[in-house]
């Protein structure tokens, strides 16, 4: 097979309409521009489209300002036999200083599909230097343990017996959300995964100045179609001095039947800011029933989880 191009970067500036309740740009909306430089990335090396696999350990370090101009870069780090994993890093700042600096980054999974959706081959990255080895080997090594955080929020029971603060929100996915394939794009469903988080820390703090610092374990178990219902469910596993701990489910559906599949699964963490924009302290809360403290207990292994991920990260 021919390579495809291995990096990518998109170039433009951050828009009013981009900006999220806090006044700089959305958690969400740079989730969006993620996926679109991940995408970009995976259909030019493989030739083919691509649907967004997972998401792992997006940290956002520093708030994107509108008006900022936002450089996305996303190259092609490990191949398997039809997976890319792409490292995406975003970078913005003043465009009249030309000073852009990082503000988030991650590692993308996709999967290259032939034209009836199958997984097909994708041309094998061969390393060409000692960086391309250490990124290649940070990769890898970060596959066992994105299965063992898969693992461990797959086997966590979510019902009514627990009591924690939840919302849901529902409605169709629209013509809007099409991605190049025909389905949602999976940067809107982060987007909505941000969304509701952020109603469910507003209404936990009473303030809407809350931003999102992580989101990680983003699963796509299958693809969400235009015109399907969507629910998207956000429940609130563990407090820190000055964070939330969020889990959200993505469920969809034809909405003719009302049966919904999950369709995305995702932890998402907020920060309560004061009216400087500096962390506050966030209010407790305490588990009540047995289902509350297994969750509680869940979210701080996934804190260890995410720090041993952190730890395989190549440095350059």
């Amino acid at each position: 097979m021919t390579r495809g191009a291995r990096e990518i970067t998109l170039r433009f500036l951050a828009a009013p309409t981009d900006a999220g309740y806090s006044g700089t740009v959305g958690g969400g909306r740079v989730l969006e521009w993620i996926d679109k430089a991940g995408y970009a990335a995976a259909a030019g090396w493989s030739g083919t489209y691509s649907v967004t696999a997972y998401v792992g350990n997006v940290r956002f370090t520093r708030p994107v300002e509108v008006g900022d101009l936002v450089e996305a870069t996303a190259r092609v780090i490990h191949t398997g036999t039809t997976s890319m994993h792409i490292l995406v890093t975003v970078s913005a700042g003043n465009p009249r200083e030309g000073d852009l600096r990082p503000t988030t980054d991650c590692i993308m999974v996709f999967v290259a599909v032939d034209e009836h959706g199958k997984p097909t081959p994708v041309p094998q990255l061969v390393p060409e230097d000692d960086d391309d080895r250490e990124w290649q080997e940070s990769a890898v090594k970060r596959i066992a343990l994105r299965t063992e955080i898969a693992t461990a929020m797959a086997a966590q029971t979510y019902s009514d017996a627990g009591t924690a603060p939840r919302v849901v929100l529902r409605f169709l996915a629209a013509p809007t959300d099409v991605n190049w394939g025909g389905k949602v794009h999976g940067g809107i469903v982060m987007r909505w995964i941000d969304e509701a988080a952020h109603v469910l820390a507003t209404r936990w703090t009473g303030s809407a100045s809350n931003v999102a610092v992580y989101s990680g374990g983003v699963r796509f178990y299958r693809p969400l179609r235009i015109g399907h219902l969507v629910e998207v469910e956000a429940r609130l596993l563990l407090t820190g001095t000055a964070s939330m701990h969020i889990s959200v489910h993505v469920r969809s559906g034809d909405p003719a039947t009302g049966e919904l599949e999950l369709t995305t699964h995702s932890l998402i963490v907020f920060v309560p800011l004061d009216a400087h924009g500096n962390a506050v302290a966030a209010r407790p809360w305490t588990p009540v029933s047995d289902e509350d403290v297994a969750l509680r207990d869940h979210a701080r292994l996934l804190v260890e989880m995410r720090n041993r991920v952190d730890a395989e990260r190549h440095i350059p």
